[in-house]
């Protein structure tokens, strides 16, 4: 772990690896052409206010509201990376694929990346297997970012993105 598990705005817990051997394969798949023996992986956890293993119109809303806070900060995040001429991409939690370098229709698996990562436990939920935050259990919305940008650009990209976020939402 580059990083530790470290807070950002929102309560968002992130924390920064090198890509493992284990998931190479993945991110190879996921990001064609790309050499990923540089890459870092930035899993990303919000906790929700409901656990969201449950269903419903609540529930929906919540992983909703979650989305659009991960999507705004991981879009600042890598457009900073981006600007300053570092390869980066983040994963749509919906649908698993990438959002800037879409010439791939590989799915990422959100749920087995904390387990290798962060040593994460699961359970299953009817056919879907659900991460559990060591605090927080089931009540988690994980979502990644990846960069073959250096650490320390990494940390002023998400120092720059924290600031931005900040003076546009006071909650935050």
């Amino acid at each position: 772990m580059l990083v530790p598990v470290t807070t950002s705005v929102w309560g968002m817990e992130y924390s920064v690896h090198a890509c493992p051997k284990k998931h190479r394969a993945e991110a190879e798949a996921m990001f064609p052409g790309l050499d990923v023996s540089d890459l870092l992986v930035i899993p990303t956890c919000q906790r929700t206010k409901m656990d969201i293993i449950q269903t419903g119109e609540k529930v929906d809303e919540e992983k909703d509201f979650c989305l659009e806070r991960f999507m705004d900060f991981a879009k600042k995040v890598t457009d900073a990376l981006a600007a300053d001429g570092h390869w980066a991409d983040y994963i749509d939690p919906c649908s698993g694929l990438s959002m800037v370098h879409k010439d791939s229709q590989s799915i990422y698996g959100e749920v087995d990346a904390l387990v290798t990562l962060l040593n994460y436990q699961t359970t299953n939920s009817g056919c879907c297997k659900v991460v559990l935050h060591p605090q927080w259990g089931s009540a988690v919305y994980p979502a990644s970012l990846f960069t073959k940008a250096p650490v320390d650009a990494l940390r002023a990209a998400v120092a720059d993105a924290e600031r931005a976020i900040r003076a546009a939402d006071a909650d935050a």
